[in-house]
This record gives C-alpha cells, structure tokens and sequence, in this order.
C-alpha cells in the first residue's frame, strides 16, 4: 500500500493519471536496432555536446553496428517534444496530440546523457524536470532508458534529490564518468552499475592535420560576466599564459571550442579580440566542425583549456591538456584516468603560473597516452553492461 501511494504521488508530479501511465504503447514491428540519444547533438555549435553525440555513436555501434540514431537536443527538438516546460510535456502526455509516446515507444533504447553534467540542479530546477520528465515518459512507452557516462549531481535541492532518485530507479542502467558521481548515485539509493569515463574516448582517432605547438582553448562564458569565476582574474590569467608562452618561443595557436551563434556563449568572438589584441604573435583557427576540431588538436604538442572537452579532445588523441577549472565536473574525472595536469580557478591564487610550470613538465606526452589508453578501457567496461539489455 505504501508503495503504491509512492507510486501515485509520483504519477501526479509527473503530470498524468497513474491509469494513464500504464496505458500501453503499441510496439514497432521492424528489426533494425533504433536509439534515442537525448541532449547531444552533432550539429550543435558546442563541439562538446558533438563530442557527446559522436562518442555515444561509436560507442553503441560497437554493441548494434547496424543501429539507427536519433538525436534530440535543445538545439534539435523533435517536433513529437514539446519541452519549452514541464507543464508543456505533462499536457502532451494527457493529450496526445503531438504523438510523444507513440513516437518514444518506437525507439529500442533511450540513451540518456544528460548534455555530460546536467543531471544536477545547479542549473535550475526547470532544465532538470524537463530531462527527468522525458526519460520518465521514455519508461512510461516502455524503452529501456540508459544514463549514459556522465556526472552526477550535485542535488541541493529537496526537490532536485527527490527527481534524481526517481530518474536512478528507472533507469535500466546508470553509468557514472568519475568516481565521485558514482558515490552520488549511491547517496540517492542506486548503485551505478559501473563507473567508466567519458564519451569522447569512445570516438573513432582522427586523422591528424598540420603540425601546431600550443593549442589556447579561451572559454567565451568565462571570458565574460559569469556565476563561475572572476571573469576578470580569467582575462588577466589567459593574457598572462599568452605572453609567458610567446616569451618562451611556444608558438599559440587560439582554438574555440564553442562555435559562433546567436548565443552569448561562444568562444569565437573572444579568440578574435585576442589574436587581434596580441597583433599576430598567436594564430587564430576556428574549426569547421567536431572532426576538423580533433584534427587539429592531434596534431598539437599541448592543449590549455578552459572548456572541459576541449581538454578531453585533446586527452583522448594522446594529446597532453592543460585544464583550467571552473566546476566540480573537472578533478574528478581527471583523476580517474590518472591524469594530475588540473588548475582550479576557484582555488589557484596564481593559476598562470601553475599552467605555465605544467606545461614545462618533458613527460606530459607519455602521461597523456597512458591516460587515454586507461580512458577508453574504462570506457568499454560499459559494453558487455549494453550487450544484456537486448
């Protein structure tokens, strides 16, 4: 009885009728393996959420190498969604009218990523009821929902834990990408069901392009009034890096990870004011996309970024990467793959200084291909985990 009150409550804050939660979806008929992969995208201007469409690509075709993928992000929403709010998926799901569990019921696998490090509160509770309503409606049609390698947490919230820990019970498999995830998953009252790494080190090696020295990955958020860090204390640190590395004959080269867009958030007006600003000391490259990206960076001696997977772009080619911190979502996985090479920019009183004397270290190359390959075998510990769900 206790349980079926929890399940009832639980019906009513997900916008529906417990009766109509278990109404049945009717099940498609073709063979061929169809995945849902939710917010990731490969062709979002974030080369970090390509990474984490293109990584759960590779990845999922190495279990079903004949799968069709779908992908569903803020930037390519289907028209079955309606995620402007919560409240806009709970109408759809009484109403109907746009097809959501008809159109959800027709995939084999929902495969959850979460944009990497969203399945958290800290970026409002109304992103995180969105992406829990959709995975929960995904079990309600009757598809498998996987959370693919992520972070998890934090919760700071009563409400943020108590939509966590229903997104972990439903889930048919939790995959964490660090260890301190994997303990927040368990806080919440789920085991993950294996701590792996991250989805970049599950893309295909590219190809590398010319040879570059120095890869300068400036964040656009940062660079800018922000709630992370001092956005002043950033510009000061990067010019600083800048001129450190010219003065040591290192040539840099200006990368930005986040594409020009209508959003404020990009990298590429920041790495223009830059090279203009160092008067062609340093050189400017804006990528054509994820695979030109990694072309470059394989090709480089050292990456310094701000932006997380600009850095595990660089790790996951063998490249030594330099990570400027901003968040909770860096040292840990880091530290996982065995790789030290990490300055806070919440906690560096001289974080410039730090970059510097790291990128002076002669044995980054080999530690960095030894991270890669302790990386990918983490990651294929998910495989045999993917193969029992069908």
């Amino acid at each position: 009885m206790r349980a079926l009150k929890r399940e009832q409550r639980w019906g009513v804050y997900w916008g529906i009728r417990l009766a109509q939660a278990r109404r049945p979806v009717a099940r498609r008929k073709e063979s061929r393996m169809r995945v849902l992969v939710l917010w990731a995208s490969d062709v979002s201007p974030n080369l970090g959420v390509r990474a984490l469409a293109q990584g759960s690509h590779d990845l999922l075709r190495k279990v079903w190498p004949e799968a069709e993928f779908v992908y569903a992000d803020y930037g390519k929403r289907p028209p079955e969604l309606p995620w402007g709010r919560m409240r806009s998926l709970a109408r759809e799901r009484v109403t109907g009218r746009l097809g959501m569990q008809r159109w959800l019921g027709s995939f084999d696998l929902v495969w959850d990523t979460r944009s990497g490090d969203s399945f958290a509160d800290i970026y409002g509770l109304g992103r995180l009821g969105v992406m829990s309503s959709i995975h929960e409606y995904a079990r309600q049609a009757g598809t498998p929902v996987v959370m693919a390698p992520q972070t998890i947490g934090p919760f700071t919230t009563r409400r943020g834990r108590a939509m966590a820990k229903r997104t972990l019970q439903r889930s048919a498999l939790v995959l964490a990408r660090d260890p301190d995830s994997a303990a927040a998953s368990e806080r919440l009252g789920r085991k993950v069901d294996a701590t792996v790494s991250d989805l970049v080190f599950g893309i295909d090696q590219p190809a590398p392009a010319a040879s570059r020295d120095v890869i300068l990955n400036v964040s656009g958020l940062l660079w800018n009034d922000n709630p992370h860090v001092d956005h002043i204390a950033y510009r000061s640190a990067v010019r600083t890096i800048i001129s450190s590395l010219t003065g040591l004959d290192r040539r840099v080269t200006l990368l930005p990870h986040v594409l020009d867009s209508g959003d404020r958030d990009n990298d590429v007006p920041t790495a223009r004011a830059l090279s203009e600003e160092f008067e062609g000391a340093v050189d400017y490259y804006v990528p054509e996309g994820l695979d030109d990206a990694r072309s470059v960076i394989a090709a480089s001696s050292l990456l310094i970024g701000a932006r997380m997977h600009a850095c595990l772009n660089a790790l996951s080619t063998g490249v030594p990467a330099i990570a400027m911190a901003y968040s909770r979502k860096f040292e840990p996985l880091m530290r996982s793959i065995d790789w030290p090479h990490v300055v806070g920019l919440t906690t560096s009183p001289t974080p410039a200084a730090e970059v510097i004397a790291m990128a002076a270290d002669a044995s980054l190359a080999r530690q960095a291909r030894n991270s890669r390959d302790k990386a990918v075998a983490l990651l294929e510990l998910s495989l045999p985990l993917l193969r029992s769900l069908c």
